[in-house]
């Protein structure tokens, strides 16, 4: 099942010279799973009360072309694999058929003092 979720560029997004700033790459990729984790109906509120609270273990990224200041993306979130403790998803950023930025993210969960912990039953049986 793959989610979209769409961006535009902001002015704030960019550098002094129009193109958005490598670092926001992992901003537009990190909304783009918080809102496919809430279309799914996953309530991380509930979640991190419940003591379980969602992290990013591992980032794996390539830059494949700028995206600037006014473009409209769309970021595709897909799921790679799933096991007992982690959460891999395919994440790619494009501006029309352009692939401007591609990434594979591993999550995890941990308890509020930070262990690694089981994925919940009914994470899993969401993916």
């Amino acid at each position: 099942m793959k989610h979209v979720f769409p961006v535009r560029v902001y002015y704030e997004d960019t550098d002094m010279g129009g193109v958005v700033y490598h670092a926001n790459y992992l901003r537009y990729i990190e909304r783009a799973r918080s809102d496919w984790v809430r279309n799914l109906g996953n309530d991380q509120n509930a979640m991190r009360e419940a003591g379980i609270i969602w992290v990013v273990r591992r980032v794996e990224a390539d830059y494949l072309a700028s995206a600037r200041f006014d473009d409209e993306l769309l970021v595709e979130t897909e799921v790679v694999a799933i096991s007992g403790v982690r959460l891999t998803m395919a994440q790619l950023i494009r501006r029309g058929e352009t692939e401007v930025f591609r990434a594979t993210v591993t999550a995890v969960c941990v308890n509020q003092d930070g262990r690694p912990i089981r994925l919940p039953a009914e994470i899993r049986a969401l993916l």
